[in-house]
């Protein structure tokens, strides 16, 4: 590590050399796609888990195990963002992707459906843990005014794993059996994980005092609530609740909601795949757009459209039709969250910059924890097509009022990249 000394601070976007903001884009790129093959797994292998001859599951269990690896990640998030605040985020980071890794390994290995539960539980503490980090890492070492990019760069990653958990799903799970999800899953972490260790830069906590300005507020979550930061925050909580509702919903039972309108299975994890291709495609413009006309815009932009692509969805479309909507769908749903993560990271200042994408992140998980809930609801009460997607565009309208009742900020975390960094430190009107 000697390209990178301990006494770097981050206080903001472009911090640090072109070099170092490429490994720290790279690394955290790579983390995110791990942590998307993980999340998306379960979605992959409950359609066998169901049909597991010893487990016995419904779709109200298979609920239940989705809902205890939320919970993991939500108490993961709203943890890990305070305290890469104040340690510092490469160790942050180190001991997620570990943590997950290991954890997630021993699901293959679990003899029933609560010894699994408490795997994914536990493996969700790791989980929950790399986003905030991550992000905050992105922001910090971006080009100036290109954190909307960064941040729907970055999230490619998340979808990019997904991708590759649908594509493994469809060659391994009939071949081999489940299990070997979980155990191919960790072989590219154990590659990882000693890149990590040698490449991430080793920074101090950005709470540390800095040459340049006076020492953080030691407490960097309080920051969330006070100098009139609390409305906005409920509203970001409240967006970020809609948000995850729809990914994780989505990527829990699409694949079991389209069985129920008649599909087949190899064609329901096809349409997974479609939908998580849709929203890499979708990143990549969503970030883009949200630099020309701010992220503000851009994020009102993407959850009506969300909302509309939805609501379509519940009306049968002939052949290729269902797959355009599919993938129309993930191009808006999937890039509104993260949008919203990339409008927390320019909204509060940078001392408290992690707390903020984890208590975003954390809080919305109890989204999360719907999304599955819900979905498995409407398929036991034999409703979920075409009512879950009418209830699915309701929560992306519902996503877009919240946004709007962010309160605007004095700095640029709203406008249109111009070339020129944003106030590190806003502060709302």
């Amino acid at each position: 590590m000697s390209e990178v000394s301990r006494g770097d601070v981050a206080p903001g976007p472009g911090t640090g050399s072109p070099k170092r903001g490429a490994w720290v884009a790279t690394l955290c790129w790579i983390a995110v796609a791990l942590e998307g093959f993980d999340l998306v797994v379960l979605g992959v292998v409950l359609p066998a888990l169901l049909d597991e001859p010893t487990w016995g599951l419904d779709p109200a269990t298979g609920s239940l195990i989705s809902t205890a690896g939320l919970l993991g990640v939500m108490v993961g998030a709203l943890g890990a963002g305070p305290l890469a605040d104040r340690l510092g985020r490469r160790r942050a980071m180190l001991w997620t992707v570990i943590s997950f890794s290991v954890l997630s390994l021993l699901c293959a290995f679990a003899t029933g459906p609560w010894t699994f539960g408490a795997l994914r539980f536990l493996a969700g503490l790791g989980l929950g843990g790399v986003l905030p980090v991550a992000i905050a890492m992105v922001n910090e070492y971006s080009t100036p005014g290109r954190g909307g990019s960064s941040t729907t760069t970055l999230m490619t990653g998340y979808h990019v794993g997904a991708v590759a958990t649908a594509l493994l799903g469809i060659w391994v799970i009939p071949a081999f059996g489940w299990q070997w999800m979980f155990i191919l899953g960790t072989i590219p972490s154990a590659l990882f994980i000693p890149l990590l260790w040698r490449y991430l830069p080793e920074d101090p906590p950005p709470a540390a005092t800095s040459a340049s300005g006076p020492r953080a507020p030691r407490n960097p979550v309080a920051q969330l609530v006070k100098d009139g930061y609390l409305p906005s925050s409920i509203a970001f909580w409240t967006a970020s609740f809609m948000g995850l509702l729809l990914v994780y919903g989505l990527n829990t039972w699409l694949p079991q909601i389209m069985r129920a309108a008649g599909y087949g299975l190899d064609a329901a994890l096809a349409q997974l795949l479609v939908l998580n291709v849709g929203a890499v495609l979708g990143l990549l413009v969503a970030g883009r757009v949200a630099d020309r006309i701010g992220v503000r815009p851009a994020v009102l932009v993407w959850f009506s459209g969300a909302t509309l692509f939805l609501a379509l969805l519940a009306v049968r479309m002939p052949g290729v039709g269902v797959y355009a909507g599919i993938l129309l769908a993930g191009v808006f749903v999937f890039s509104s969250q993260v949008l919203v993560y990339a409008y927390v990271s320019r909204h509060y200042p940078a001392h408290a910059r992690a707390s903020a994408i984890g208590a975003a992140s954390g809080v919305g998980r109890l989204g999360a924890i719907s999304g599955p809930l819900v979905g498995g609801a409407l398929l036991q009460a034999g409703i979920a097509y075409p009512w879950g997607f009418f209830a699915f565009a309701a929560v992306a309208a519902l996503g877009a009022l919240a946004v709007l009742a962010v309160r605007r900020a004095d700095a640029g975390d709203e406008a249109p990249a111009t070339g020129a960094p944003a106030d590190p430190t806003p502060g709302p009107r």
